[in-house]
């Protein structure tokens, strides 16, 4: 599904993230998109609509603010209720970088130490608080991590950037002695 989005509200944070993305390395990428946003975001040049910071009492938001036809690369706004949070999921081997536009989250980050079939055995690695501003990038096979609204009591917005459309992933749901059985998941967009 496509979202048309508020070019005049949306164009400087388009037009940084095709430029980085035009750098074709993964590592390279991520570090000018990170670099960016958390200048675009502390500088308070990004501007989302309203609409796309609005909570759903369920789960977590997924809005879609831009998919690039020429480079590929997929701009995602979610927003957080209080105490939502992610399972423990991959990205499809698709390169990621993370931001916090409101509120504050909690990343914690996971290592993927051993597998057998469907079985994969993982290590806790870091936890991280991010607040407004801060921005975290995943490059796989480093891509395991647990997002979460750090505040009780209000909404945590976030804008993720992505190499690529992301409709599925893995979650990982655990089972024993960090042992975590492995779920498709397909992911959709919110209105």
């Amino acid at each position: 599904m496509k979202k048309k989005e508020n070019h005049t509200l949306l164009k400087p944070l388009i037009d940084r993230m095709s430029s980085a993305v035009r750098l074709k390395n993964p590592a390279v990428v991520t570090k000018q998109i990170k670099k960016d946003l958390e200048e675009l975001i502390q500088n308070g040049q990004l501007n989302l609509p309203s609409e796309f910071k609005i909570p759903q009492s369920s789960c977590y938001a997924r809005r879609l603010l831009h998919q690039d036809e020429e480079l590929g690369f997929v701009i995602v706004a979610m927003t957080w209720g209080p105490g939502q949070k992610t399972q423990l999921h991959d990205h499809a081997g698709i390169w990621c970088v993370e931001g916090v536009i409101e509120g504050e989250m909690s990343v914690t980050q996971y290592e993927l130490i051993e597998k057998k079939k469907n079985l994969f055995k993982f290590v806790k690695r870091d936890v991280i608080r991010a607040g407004v501003g801060g921005a975290g990038a995943l490059i796989p096979p480093h891509e395991h991590h647990i997002l979460a609204n750090a505040l009780k009591d209000q909404p945590s917005v976030t804008l993720h950037v992505y190499g690529g459309e992301i409709n599925r992933c893995n979650v990982f749901v655990s089972k024993v002695n960090g042992w975590y059985e492995r779920e498709e998941c397909e992911l959709n967009y919110h209105h």
